[in-house]
């Protein structure tokens, strides 16, 4: 004969059981809500202290506009026409043997200095050396180089300044001659001492070779040269002009 287990223990019993399948599914259903995707407890929770730094855009691609095409222009010339002061071919009034007197050749004539200036400046062309040297008294003022006549087209001689005229035209040639020094004649023609030619586009005549004969039978100077000596003398002053 079996023996039974008592009302109150079985009550008890029973009591234990149930809460322990209730803990037991409560257990169950908070693990299977806490692993659920769709609450999105299974992810960390993290708050940001700063905000993002940067962020990602599309910036569309420049379109390239080729840029316009610079042709240069082209550079002016500039011409000088110079106001006419005077002529250098001065055609005379009465017959050129009068003033000159062959002394060796076509283009050597004898002496035509002005006898009247009482001055001490004096001024000597060297047709051998290429060169001009300026005296005051004993003392030598300027040293320039400088070109005569080309096939000893320039007199020697002993002359004096006969005139000065600050831009002489050569009509001949259609040339200017700035700072003019007249020295002689050579038949209807005056030869004289001037600066590099002007040619009618502006440009100078000769540019580069002084200190050889090229010219038509003047003496010529530079520029800045021509102006020194032409401030500097006087009508009178001496000139010679020698081998």
């Amino acid at each position: 004969m079996s023996k039974s287990t008592p009302p109150a223990r079985r009550n008890r019993l029973s009591a234990v059981m149930i809460t322990a399948l209730i803990i037991t599914a409560i257990g169950i259903a908070a693990s299977t809500a806490i692993s659920s995707p769709a609450l999105g407890l299974d992810k960390p929770i993290f708050t940001p202290t700063h905000a993002r730094s940067f962020a990602l855009a599309e910036i569309a691609k420049p379109a390239y506009t080729a840029l316009p095409t610079v042709t240069s222009l082209p550079t002016p010339t500039l011409t000088i026409t110079p106001e006419p002061m005077a002529q250098a071919e001065i055609i005379l009034d009465t017959p050129a043997s009068e003033y000159l007197a062959p002394i060796g050749g076509d283009n050597t004539f004898a002496n035509q200095s002005q006898s009247t200036y009482g001055g001490n400046k004096y001024i000597l062309i060297d047709i051998s050396e290429q060169h001009m040297y300026v005296y005051e008294g004993d003392m030598l003022v300027f040293s320039f180089v400088s070109s005569t006549g080309m096939n000893n087209s320039t007199a020697a001689g002993n002359f004096s300044v006969l005139n000065k005229i600050p831009n002489a035209y050569g009509a001949t040639w259609n040339i200017w001659m700035p700072n003019w020094l007249g020295i002689y004649w050579a038949g209807g023609l005056q030869n004289g001492i001037h600066a590099l030619p002007i040619l009618p586009n502006g440009g100078q005549l000769w540019a580069g070779y002084l200190g050889v004969p090229i010219s038509y039978g003047c003496v010529v100077l530079g520029a800045y040269e021509s102006q020194l000596l032409y401030d500097w003398s006087e009508i009178g002053t001496p000139v010679e002009i020698r081998w």
